[in-house]
């Protein structure tokens, strides 16, 4: 068996949307309990079917291995592009954060950790099929219930950040963030062009949120971009204050066209590795304009032990400020890795749509050394794969296992789901709602991607215009508004396409 890859106003509201809602976090088949105690002890059996040692040849055994990511910034870009009559670029698209705009309504657990449910359906491409891997973490409790945050917003103010639609919407934002965090909170304000400067240390917003207004009202484009100093500056604030039993965040917020100083992600997060490992302090990346440096962002985020989104839309702001917006600011899991393993009898291939950048040696799935993904309350993560099984195919088709660390205690937890090929009798466009709309996420990214780029497309890929009037009939089922929003920005990528 082997496994094919592929490489790789309400505007007022948007970044505060973000800024306030996912940074704040942390940021039939068959589904667990959620209890995250499946096995009793930091010690755990295998997936059924664990290979050998692994001989460092690209991997073509049954498992597949990647952290968490709740992403959602390629999306948010590419409907930007996409209303500005441009298709994107296909390196600025990530399947899977095309596949995580879309909430999902899995099971949640009752405490920390997660539920694993794990389902899918045949394309009709012969006898190829999708399943879908979804995590939940437990829902956010109530706004009152949440402990303090200590966020440090380091914010772009380079010459680029001087258009419409970029500084003045993060001071806007930055604005309504504060009025809308509580007196226990504290925010730090660090800001960079060609060099750092500290605006405001560390400060609790209880009799203070004047202070905090005039200093955000006095932000002003200027020179160039030193985003690796602003970076080190934040995180050095960061940790000057840090406040224990609090969530201590870096909050960036850039359009990520570094061209001064440290341009690299990895040289960048290296000069601050210690402040985030022994502090645990996370980066949140919102990324800004029509000109964006996508790959710089992602990648912080991504090495940061945090996430990153795109501030793209009105839609966008209302769904993160009335769906996404958690009501604390904890983190339920660190450092968390799936794993699936796949039935050597029943399939013969298999493909991770997207997790380019976030794929995990088989052999590391264990080893809690290695990075993970940190997850908050109320987060979901869905993962697909294009699966062909054999014919006459019956019995077990997959395992899907999910490791964490407790955020406190650093104890690893593992839960698992399975999936029966039984599961798989129904076609994709008569199953769930929800594997339906990944789908259509997905199949739209794949488009975009591939098409230009080169490469086999997924099995059973409609062209736009079917896509489009798939993604219409979905959302009229539910009068859903953010799948509306996906049909409208399918049928412009196709209609440019037309155009080429």
């Amino acid at each position: 068996m082997r496994e094919y890859r592929t490489r790789r106003p309400w505007g007022v509201l948007i970044a505060i949307t973000v800024a306030g809602g996912l940074l704040l976090t942390g940021c039939g088949g068959g589904a667990s309990d959620g209890s995250g105690k499946s096995n009793g002890s930091a010690v755990f059996p295998a997936p059924a079917y664990s290979p050998g040692p692994n001989d460092g040849r690209e991997s073509t055994n049954h498992l597949s291995t990647f952290a968490l990511d709740v992403d959602t910034a390629s999306y948010g870009y590419a409907r930007r592009v996409l209303s500005e009559g441009r298709l994107p670029e296909p390196s600025t698209v990530r399947p899977e954060e095309f596949v995580n705009s879309f909430p999902q309504d899995y099971e949640r657990p009752r405490g920390n950790g997660f539920t694993v449910t794990v389902d899918g359906a045949r394309t009709g491409d012969t006898d190829w099929s999708l399943v879908r891997v979804g995590l939940a973490t437990r829902a956010a409790p109530a706004e009152g219930e949440r402990p303090p945050a200590a966020l440090t917003f380091v914010v772009d103010v380079s010459g680029s950040m001087g258009e419409p639609g970029r500084l003045d919407l993060v001071r806007d934002s930055l604005d309504v963030l504060t009025d809308r965090l509580h007196d226990d909170d504290s925010i730090a304000l660090v800001t960079f062009s060609d060099e750092a400067r500290r605006v405001l240390p560390m400060t609790r917003l209880g009799g203070h949120r004047a202070r905090v207004h005039e200093a955000i009202d006095e932000l002003e484009a200027t020179a160039s971009t030193n985003l690796g100093a602003g970076v080190r500056t934040g995180y050095a604030t960061a940790v000057e204050g840090l406040r224990p039993g609090a969530t201590n965040r870096v909050v960036l917020l850039s359009d990520g066209l570094a061209n001064t100083g440290d341009t690299d992600a990895d040289t960048i997060l290296e000069r601050i590795a210690d402040a985030r490992r022994e502090h645990g302090i996370t980066l949140f990346g919102v990324g800004v304009g029509s000109e964006y440096g996508d790959a710089l962002m992602e990648r912080l985020a991504d090495r940061g032990d945090g996430h990153t989104t795109y501030v793209s839309s009105d839609g966008d702001a209302r769904r993160v400020f009335s769906e996404q917006l958690p009501q604390n600011v904890e983190l339920t899991a660190r450092d968390a890795k799936a794993q699936v393993a796949f039935d050597p009898r029943n399939v013969t291939e298999f493909r991770l749509i997207g997790y380019d950048d976030r794929r995990v040696a088989d052999e590391d799935f264990r080893d809690d050394r290695v990075d993970g993904g940190e997850m908050g309350p109320g987060h979901t993560v869905t993962a697909l794969y294009a699966v062909r099984t054999r014919p006459g195919a019956g019995g077990h088709l997959a395992t899907a296992s999910v490791r964490w660390l407790d955020p406190g205690t650093r104890e690893p937890h593992e839960e698992s789901g399975q999936l029966e090929t039984g599961s798989l009798d129904d076609d994709l466009w008569h199953s769930s709602y929800g594997l339906q709309v990944a789908a259509t996420a997905a199949y739209f990214a794949d488009e975009l991607r591939v098409n230009r780029a080169g490469g086999s497309p997924l099995p059973g890929r409609p062209d736009l215009r079917a896509l489009a009037d798939r993604a219409d009939s979905l959302a009229e089922r539910r009068q859903d508004a953010d799948v509306r929003g996906l049909a409208a920005a399918i049928r412009t990528a196709s209609e440019l396409r037309g155009s080429e």
